[in-house]
């Protein structure tokens, strides 16, 4: 089992939109397919569903040619398509019975997520009566319903607070552990760090940057040290030429380019006498490196 795309290209009259890319799901995680607005995430995920056509390549799943009748997948796409005067039951209803659900399978599915949404009380109503993030949360029962096996979420938390956040945070970790593959692209980069393992950047259809995040990472020297204190420290900062990036209440986010000037700072700090409480030299976070690599 598992999803590979071999050289994949696709043009629109004479723009290149989606040019060679190859990436491959080998086991089941999440995978963060990034890129500026316009990289081409769109027609990529479009291709991989069988939604248009790819104009060389090959995209396989489980060794098979990608068709919709062979891949059992979910969608949840970036432009919401809840219908607004119909009730969300009946909404539901339809999509499972799209995807091939009996309607007994399908009701106790929908119940099911329902619960675990939180959206019961939504079910007769109408769309247009619920707030965009519990619209969001239908839109994504639409997506899963089904048990797919392969799952892309494109802009997943796009209008959800944080406690519902926290909920599809906990559902999509579900997933992997049962065996689900899921492909997720998104502009919140801390939230792919959080749940990518691997990771295709894309800029103006071109790969730019594709692995493992955990070895990306490790290809780059530190930039920042974080430092929490029981006092003001900028003189100390001052003294030695950092440059501050933020600063609350004592906890302080510095840049570097040296290991050895954050080494001293914590030094000079502790032999003032100032209580450290956190001290972190950290590498490049995945906005860092998304800009260097699309920033242009």
């Amino acid at each position: 089992m598992g999803l590979i795309l071999k050289n994949v290209s696709k043009s629109f009259v004479k723009k290149q939109a989606v040019d060679n890319i190859s990436l491959t799901l080998e086991k089941p995680g999440v995978y963060g397919l990034l890129g500026t607005n316009g990289a081409g995430k769109t027609t990529t995920i479009r291709m991989i569903l069988g939604i248009i056509k790819k104009d060389s390549g090959e995209i396989t799943w489980d060794g098979k040619e990608v068709t919709r009748e062979n891949v059992n997948f979910g969608y949840l796409p970036e432009e919401r398509g809840v219908y607004p005067k119909t009730k969300i039951m009946d909404q539901l209803m339809y999509f499972a019975e799209l995807k091939g659900m009996k309607k007994k399978e399908a009701e106790t599915e929908i119940n099911k997520w329902a619960k675990e949404l939180k959206v019961e009380e939504y079910l007769d109503m109408p769309a247009e009566k619920l707030s965009k993030g519990n619209q969001q949360k239908i839109q994504f029962m639409t997506a899963v319903i089904h048990k797919p096996e392969l799952v892309i979420l494109d802009e997943p938390f796009s209008g959800l607070d944080p406690v519902n956040t926290e909920i599809l945070k906990n559902i999509i970790i579900d997933m992997v552990k049962e065996g689900k593959y899921v492909i997720m692209s998104a502009h919140q980069m801390a939230t792919i760090e959080e749940f990518c393992s691997d990771i295709l950047i894309l800029n103006k259809g071109k790969t730019v940057l594709q692995g493992n995040l955990k070895s990306i990472k490790e290809t780059y020297p530190a930039n920042r040290v974080e430092i929490d204190t029981n006092k003001n420290i900028d003189t100390y900062v001052n003294e030695l030429d950092l440059e501050v990036e933020n600063e609350t209440d004592n906890k302080y986010i510095i840049k570097i380019n040296d290991e050895q000037k954050a080494r001293k700072l914590l030094n000079t700090v502790i032999a003032e006498g100032i209580s450290v409480n956190k001290f972190e030299i950290k590498k490049p976070t995945l906005n860092d490196i998304f800009i260097e690599k699309v920033g242009e």
